[in-house]
């Protein structure tokens, strides 16, 4: 079923001699990209019917669903189609890992170094909370986010007041380099607290957004 502002199954172009589309999957909280697959017609239209991500499989020719064997699921936020309508776009909320080699993302062998962003946090934030999630689904060995994790919410709470505190002295001191160090550790663990409870980095931007007026950003509510 459409509605005037989404397409129809009729509008995609699927191979003329596969009869498959592309799909890209991303994790609608970390923004991580998490696999590409194909799909045909009967598996676009079963993942629009049942918010369960599903695809086709060129090599056993069959349509698949998403963690039907190994549980790791991906209940379907939305599909996007790209501007020619030959490419999906499936955005998911992942349980577990992705790959099949038990990593979050399959996307996990670079071929360059990482390189910093030259200004701002633009995406750096998206990127550290996509890791802290992997980690929590996967709690490898000698993780920090796994020891964290095992010490309970209780222990990451307390890590960010003291974090909090290091903060003040550090900006009371005006200690550029010591601030700097003291808000990543803050935005870290803060981050670490968002994934445990469940709200990702475009939950906080929802919030800002909304308060965002014509003539600046609107802070929160004051108190007395």
């Amino acid at each position: 079923m459409t509605t005037p502002d989404t397409l129809s199954l009729d509008a995609l172009n699927f191979d003329p001699q596969t009869g498959l589309i592309p799909v890209v999957t991303q994790d609608a909280r970390s923004g991580a990209v998490l696999m590409q697959a194909y799909a045909d017609r009967a598996a676009v239209a079963r993942t629009l019917d049942t918010r369960e991500a599903t695809y086709y499989s060129r090599s056993r020719q069959e349509q698949w669903v998403k963690g039907a064997t190994s549980g790791h699921t991906q209940q379907v936020v939305d599909v996007q189609a790209d501007c020619d309508a030959d490419s999906l776009l499936y955005r998911v909320v992942q349980t577990g890992p992705a790959c099949h080699t038990g990593a979050y993302s399959c996307y996990h062998q670079p071929l360059m170094p990482a390189q910093a962003p030259q200004a701002g946090l633009d995406g750096t934030l998206d990127r550290v909370f996509a890791t802290i999630t992997e980690r929590l689904a996967t709690l490898p060995e000698n993780s920090y986010v796994a020891r964290l994790h095992a010490g309970g919410l209780d222990r990451v709470l307390k890590k960010i007041s003291e974090e909090s505190g290091e903060v003040l002295l550090a900006a009371k001191n005006h200690d550029r380099a010591e601030l700097a160090t003291e808000v990543a550790d803050l935005l870290f663990h803060t981050l670490f607290a968002m994934a445990e409870v469940g709200v990702s980095p475009a939950d906080v931007a929802a919030v800002l957004h909304e308060r965002e007026g014509k003539t600046g950003l609107k802070g929160p509510k004051e108190v007395g």
